[in-house]
């Protein structure tokens, strides 16, 4: 067996949801949450190449490790490793499928965070990211990464480029996170097949601006300018109508004091940053009232903007 494995077999890591796009940062912005979280077991296999998976949950995904967002990074890192190696995965999955918060990105990067422990920290975390795309592949149908790197690195993320992977994190502001999800499911493929395949210059010029603007805004910690900077004038726009209640959610959201948000991914949860966590737990509550009176089931999470990504805990 190689030297690089480490002696411990077996680990447990806690791989945290994600928001990713955060309003005009479509595929290339995204950050890390506290909660929920997939609590994953990977337990190192000696003397084979196999992928065994064992879901502990009721949703009823696959185990096939080519069909399995997990099994399908943790392929991708076999195929970069001398030595054949096998893993046990134990999947307790609190992360909503078609959730918005990155489901499928927190079960691909826990995989392969907890085998990279496993084997010593042999890979460096843009490679752990590049062989998680693949599970999102597997859940998408494309390679993205702004679920992935917010996951694997912490706090915030800007995907610079996916081919070649160039990850800039970003340091993560002092914000608090609300976010509800209503209890409905937007696939990702399904939400992007309805994006725009055009978009006029003028929209496009916009959308740099305040992708420019929330970059600088996360920089310099100016609070006013990522609110300004919050502007979504390409994806929500379509993406939005399947999502109901949005524009009141976020109409309630800033008259309780939220610098801003929009949907989670592909939705359908909702988040929204505010400067501390009483107006935070004030935008939950506020987001909570709209699904409440529309009788629609939710759950609902606050907590600040997560400095680390996936952790190991035992």
């Amino acid at each position: 067996m190689n030297q690089d494995i480490s002696d411990c077999k077996t680990i447990r890591v806690h791989a945290p949801a994600t928001v990713a796009n955060m309003v005009c940062g479509f595929d290339v912005l995204g950050f890390c949450l506290d909660e929920p979280y997939d609590v994953m077991t990977l337990t190192l296999l000696e003397g084979t190449s196999d992928i065994r998976i064992r879901h502990v949950d009721d949703h009823d995904l696959p185990t096939e490790p080519s069909l399995n967002v997990a099994g399908a990074a943790l392929i991708a890192l076999q195929e970069e490793l001398e030595t054949p190696v096998g893993f046990e995965v134990v999947i307790d999955k609190r992360i909503k499928p078609g959730s918005g918060v990155g489901s499928s990105a927190a079960s691909a990067a826990g995989a392969v965070v907890a085998a990279n422990h496993l084997l010593g920290g042999r890979f460096d975390p843009t490679t752990l990211v590049r062989f998680a795309m693949c599970g999102e592949k597997v859940a998408s149908g494309v390679k993205h990464a702004d679920n992935i790197a917010p996951c694997i690195y912490g706090g915030v993320t800007l995907i610079r480029a996916v081919f070649p992977l160039d990850i800039v994190p970003l340091p993560a502001p002092s914000l608090f996170a609300s976010v509800v999800h209503p209890q409905i499911e937007v696939r990702t493929s399904d939400a992007r097949q309805i994006l725009m395949q055009k978009v006029f210059l003028k929209d496009a010029i916009k959308q740099w601006g305040n992708i420019a603007g929330l970059v600088a805004g996360i920089l310099k910690g100016d609070k006013a300018l990522i609110s300004r900077s919050l502007e979504d004038v390409l994806i929500e726009p379509v993406r939005k109508i399947l999502i109901p209640g949005f524009d009141l959610v976020k109409e309630r959201s800033l008259a309780a004091g939220a610098l801003g948000g929009g949907i989670s991914g592909s939705g359908p949860s909702i988040f929204m940053l505010s400067a501390d966590r009483a107006t935070a737990d004030a935008v939950a509550g506020a987001m909570a009232d709209v699904y409440r009176s529309m009788g629609i089931d939710h759950h609902t999470y606050v907590g600040p903007i997560a400095k680390g990504g996936v952790r190991i805990v035992a």
